[in-house]
């Protein structure tokens, strides 16, 4: 039928570009309702003369976004330097020495690290691997290899790898698995990721890789 067919056909269009706004707006009324509330407790300290300041700064939208955007640069250019990493060693220093933070900020912490470090390996890589059963086949990502404790009871032939659940990958699950039976893709991680989210109906545009048998080991 011509009419379910046309608005199918629109959906398709119009719905990527709405959740993309939906997303973007949201985050922007986020950033901006902690930037109010920062005014809010400013303005309880702030003289008369500077109330109208405030209230002016309080009814941009979207400011909030630019100071946090402006703020996070300015403080990878500080941090970038040798006073920058003192002073950064020194906040780690008084975080970790908090009984009921040090827990949540060295954990947060060594995560954010591991995923946004330059010279790391977590989501650099695609894979496919065998789960949730042997014969079954789902993309992976590679984030490490096993150490300490448990590296000593599997051995040095295992890699850490997370499964990512569709159509959100952000939750998914660890799985540390033999080497050899994991497979390398030449894909990149976000034609994975479109791969994952889309349920396999968006193919990697990319050339096609010679067919590999399912038995052979990541190199």
């Amino acid at each position: 039928m011509p009419f379910k067919k046309y608005m199918l056909t629109g959906l398709m269009v119009w719905l990527p570009l709405a959740i993309t706004l939906w997303v973007l707006l949201w985050l922007v009324g986020l950033l901006d309702g902690l930037f109010g509330s920062f005014l809010a407790g400013l303005a309880a300290v702030t003289p008369d003369s500077l109330q109208p300041v405030l209230a002016r700064l309080h009814s941009i939208h979207g400011l909030g976004v630019v100071l946090v955007v402006l703020f996070i640069l300015v403080t990878g250019a500080l941090v970038s330097n040798v006073a920058g990493r003192w002073w950064i060693k020194q906040w780690d220093r008084l975080f970790t020495n908090i009984p009921i933070v040090k827990s949540i900020y060295v954990s947060v912490k060594k995560v954010s690290d591991t995923l946004f470090s330059s010279n790391g390996n977590a989501f650099r890589t695609a894979l496919l691997v065998q789960y949730p059963r042997a014969g079954c086949w789902t993309i992976a990502f590679q984030t490490g290899v096993p150490s300490g404790e448990v590296q000593g009871h599997l051995g040095a032939d295992f890699v850490s790898v997370y499964v990512p659940t569709t159509p959100n990958p952000t939750s998914g699950f660890f799985l540390m698995l033999p080497r050899s039976d994991v497979i390398e893709l030449k894909m990149s991680v976000d034609e994975a990721l479109t791969y994952v989210i889309s349920m396999g109906s968006v193919a990697p545009t990319g050339a096609r890789a010679p067919a590999t048998p399912p038995n052979q080991p990541i190199r």
